[in-house]
């Protein structure tokens, strides 16, 4: 696809102006915990998982302005998790998106209650999107609340936090990422498909698949990054996974082990699309070789 980058940006530029105005318009009742919540949701951001979201939805030919509500949704929990995240009793990381932590940046009470006001808030969006029935209101509720709680991101969070300093294997590894990394990954897709009406088993399988593909290869070039790329860059601290003495594909597999096993993914991902015969899945392709050849 030639005109990918155009696409990207749009993507990113329509969801924050969405962002911008769903934060505008709800009823926080204090200033600073709203600034908070501005701060982190706000400050750029590639955008991967509403962009996801959106490819996925237009694949099937749905109207990009009714995908913004979960879209943002699914931004609002990614920026819960990174949040929480970046907490001293987590990773304690002083950097985000070239900007300083909301920890840091505010407080640590703070910043706990602006992740937790982030995630209510994006069910909320949801629960309120018109463009939707009922039923499928209560999938896209359904399918968020399992990818971002105990069966999805915080377990694979859990499990990470667990592992430092601990051998793992590669297939305990991917265990992790699945969960943590992943399970967003694979919401924004599925989400995407429920918002063009494609919520048939053989169509949510297919691309399950795929998102779990490119889930992974995602937090392989990630541990890519954490070791060529440099903190500017990176908008966070370069190297934060081996200070942390984390396991990761380049500490298992070597840096060119990582980058062969990242190929190999993307090629798995794209199979999965070329199973959908009824979707224009070019997007989703164009969007996944990004996903493996990204700077940060």
């Amino acid at each position: 696809m030639t005109d990918f980058p155009s696409f990207l940006a749009s993507c990113a530029k329509d969801t924050e102006h969405a962002l911008d105005l769903l934060l505008t318009r709800a009823d926080i009742a204090h200033e600073r915990l709203l600034q908070a919540m501005r701060y982190s949701t706000l400050n750029g951001g590639k955008r991967v998982r509403p962009a996801l979201l959106i490819a996925t939805a237009e694949a099937f030919g749905a109207d990009r302005q009714s995908t913004l509500r979960p879209a943002c949704a699914m931004e609002m929990i990614h920026v819960y998790s990174l949040i929480h995240d970046d907490l001293p009793a987590m990773d304690n990381d002083d950097l985000r998106r070239g900007k300083p932590t909301c920890h840091r940046a505010f407080d640590e009470a703070t910043a706990i209650l602006a992740g937790d006001a982030l995630q209510a808030l994006a069910f909320k969006v949801i629960a309120e999107s018109k463009n939707f029935s009922a039923e499928h209101r209560l999938q896209m509720v359904s399918v968020l609340a399992a990818a971002s709680g105990a069966e999805g991101m915080i377990a694979g969070q859990s499990i990470d936090l667990a592992s430092v300093g601990q051998p793992l294997s590669i297939a305990q590894l991917e265990s992790m990422h699945l969960y943590k990394t992943g399970a967003l990954i694979e919401a924004s897709v599925v989400l995407g498909a429920i918002c063009a009406g494609k919520d048939n088993p053989e169509t949510i399988s297919a691309l399950r698949s795929f998102a779990r593909c490119i889930g992974l290869a995602f937090q392989v070039k990630d541990d890519i990054l954490d070791v060529e790329a440099d903190t500017a860059t990176l908008g966070k601290q370069q190297g934060a996974d081996a200070a942390l003495n984390k396991p990761t594909y380049v500490s298992l597999l070597g840096l060119d082990g990582a980058k062969h096993k990242c190929r190999q993914l993307l090629e798995l991902a794209k199979s999965e699309l070329d199973l959908l015969v009824d979707a224009d899945t070019s997007v989703l392709k164009a969007l996944s070789d990004y996903i493996v050849s990204r700077g940060n």
